[in-house]
């Protein structure tokens, strides 16, 4: 028995690949083809249905695969909002110097870009709800770190992972499952045993439909912890459920009732951005998991778009592409233009810039934390968009 995952050597050492491009660099080199300089470009000609931009993610990953290849690298800053057609990453050097690793690099800036697409998406509906990613149980777990990160950059407000901490410098977030209700048997017993036993600085946010009627579950608790209780949760079942906002409105009206004004109510289980449109007017907080785990995918591909042929560029692509190498610039709010590579335009932001001369980093990377705030201020930058207020 073992555990299905690549190692971080194996994949920098290009192991974790397709197998054509192992031919292809055999090949090459048998015909003594190998000292071929060329431009490729990574880009999306293919959002996902009716997305008119999608957040840029796993660049740190990537230069990771490229540092010590003697390789030059363009890209645009990580959290960068871009659009379809626009390249994100732009590798210039022998193609047999770094070609055996697009498959691994494809895999890091889809995988990545598409959560951190969704939870943008997500966090961008919620307004300035609360937002948890609690999508771990949904993937494998060699790749959590990655999954928190991404989810985190995008937008969530916190993340579940007990790693998180660690590895990205962001304190996880977190109540309690129902097993503790189950294991104890009893709600309010389960309840004074967390309070009890776990760390003061740790929000009494109480999963309140455990056994009981919600709106029951949550006035016990209440009244159990006072001004301890920060929250409840609802995760009720779809089995259980019936009209969700209903029961939520229900609950938010008892608890006032009570005096209990000041207890937070926040939702979770199955929840996308349908749910967030219809609920967010009535809670004060989402924890969100599959839709942003499992989100639509943002299909990047990789093309050579430029070869180095008598100490020039000379634009050359497959078909259905554009050639030549490019540079994009943001003009205004989201105001994109593609220009050739060189072509400058005045009152314009370039988007690709150095991060890699000869496989060395030449450029900071900024932590997890700023390339969140990055995407944040351009949500709110967005033209507005009439589908925010519909239902979806």
């Amino acid at each position: 028995m073992r555990l299905y995952i690549a190692s971080s050597k194996e994949i920098k050492d290009g192991k974790i690949t397709d197998i054509y491009f192992e031919r292809t660099s055999k090949a090459l080199e048998k015909a003594g083809i190998t000292n071929v300089k060329v431009r490729m470009e990574f880009h999306s000609y293919g959002l996902p249905k009716e997305y008119e931009w999608a957040v840029f993610a796993g660049l740190e990953e990537a230069l990771y695969l490229l540092e010590g290849k003697d390789v030059n690298v363009y890209a645009m800053e990580e959290g960068t909002l871009f659009k379809e057609v626009e390249p994100v990453i732009t590798i210039e050097g022998n193609y047999l110097d770094f070609g055996v690793l697009e498959t691994a690099l494809l895999g890091i800036l889809r995988h990545s870009s598409s959560i951190a697409t969704k939870a943008a998406r997500i966090k961008r509906l919620a307004f300035d709800k609360q937002v948890i990613f609690f999508g771990l149980r949904s993937v494998h777990p060699a790749i959590a770190p990655m999954t928190d990160r991404s989810a985190y950059i995008g937008g969530m407000d916190g993340v579940s992972g007990a790693f998180s901490e660690e590895l990205l410098g962001v304190k996880p977030s977190g109540t309690m499952p129902h097993a503790l209700m189950l294991v104890v048997g009893d709600n309010v017993e389960a309840w004074k045993i967390f309070d009890a036993g776990v760390e003061p600085d740790v929000p009494r946010i109480v999963l309140a439909d455990t056994f009981e009627d919600e709106r029951t579950e949550a006035i016990k608790a209440a009244k159990l912890l006072g001004e301890r209780l920060s929250g409840i949760r609802l995760d009720t079942p779809s089995s259980r459920r019936g009209n969700f906002r209903k029961i939520i409105q229900e609950v938010r009206w008892t608890l006032n009732l009570h005096g209990f004004h000041n207890v937070k109510i926040i939702v979770s289980g199955g929840l996308d951005e349908p749910q967030i449109l219809e609920l967010r007017d009535y809670v004060d907080g989402f924890g969100v998991g599959t839709s942003v785990a499992f989100p639509e995918s943002v299909d990047f591909s990789a093309d050579i778009v430029e070869k180095w042929v008598n100490n020039q560029w000379v634009p050359l692509t497959k078909r259905g592409k554009w050639p030549g190498a490019k540079q994009v610039f943001r003009c205004k709010r989201f105001d994109d233009v593609i220009v050739p590579w060189g072509k400058q335009m005045e009152g314009c932001e370039p988007l690709l810039h150095k991060f890699m001369e000869h496989g060395k980093l030449v450029r900071d990377l900024p932590s997890p934390q700023e390339i969140r705030e990055r995407v944040i201020s351009q949500l709110k930058d967005l033209p507005n968009d009439e589908k925010l207020t519909s239902a979806m």
